[in-house]
């Protein structure tokens, strides 16, 4: 059964990463939804995509060197005045709901691995009983080995893109890589067009995902493909092209 997954909520509809965004997204019949996290200075899980503020907010600057009380007066981009979610206040909006959730684990601003946040995740996912409904993700080998060996019981998914078969020695050993860590494998989608069948014959149709496609013709394309989830920007679309091939 092919799995639908909302991106970063579902970004090309609602604000990406925003509660407003998150409690829509709950509106829709999606298997799953993905988000980022990062670590403000004084250690709290905020939930955004970017390093920087830059993109998608009113500030400037670095996520990890403001606190949690600053990051509370920093606001989203294309809200009525939201501020940066906590892990924490995600976990609120999914909790009563039967959605699976995607959190990814993000790099600080120099490409470093936030001291402590894999640990405090994996204890707030815990904390609210949650853990077999949270896949961890990563596009970084150590960090899925690190959840590997902090969070066993866990299920891992690793990010994969031209640019991690550039660091990693080509396609066929970045799968393999990930594939040996036990992982779920989602391959950029122009990237897996060109390499489908090596992927199957390494992952296997079962453990392989594509990220992302947001147009009819992208979702049609890939709703016919033998992968197991459709990461998209636009889950509504591939739950109507679902539903129009059903029928």
């Amino acid at each position: 059964m092919m799995r639908i997954i909302g991106h970063r909520g579902a970004r090309n509809i609602w604000a990406e990463n925003s509660l407003s965004g998150f409690r829509n997204v709950c509106g829709l019949k999606v298997d799953a939804v993905e988000l980022d996290v990062h670590l403000s200075a004084d250690g709290e899980i905020m939930v955004i995509h970017d390093p920087l503020l830059d993109r998608t907010t009113d500030h400037k600057g670095p996520v990890g060197q403001l606190s949690r009380e600053a990051l509370g007066r920093v606001r989203l981009a294309d809200t009525l005045g939201e501020t940066i979610p906590t892990l924490a206040e995600v976990l609120d909006v999914f909790a009563p709901t039967g959605i699976e959730l995607e959190v990814e684990m993000k790099m600080d601003a120099f490409g470093n691995p936030y001291p402590g946040l894999l640990e405090k995740v994996i204890a707030l996912v815990e904390a609210r009983r949650m853990a077999s409904r949270v896949v961890l993700t990563c596009f970084v080998p150590e960090v899925i080995m690190e959840i590997k060996a902090k969070a066993p019981g866990m299920r891992r998914l690793a990010s994969v893109d031209r640019r991690s078969c550039e660091a990693f020695g080509g396609v066929d050993r970045t799968l393999q890589r990930f594939v040996d860590l036990g992982c779920i494998i989602a391959v950029e989608q122009s990237l897996l067009r060109f390499a489908l069948d090596r992927a199957l014959g390494i992952v296997g149709r079962d453990r392989l995902g594509v990220w992302v496609p947001n147009t009819v013709g992208e979702l049609d394309y890939w709703l016919g493909q033998p992968v197991s989830q459709i990461t998209s920007d636009r889950p509504d679309l591939a739950l109507q092209l679902m539903a129009a091939r059903a029928a």
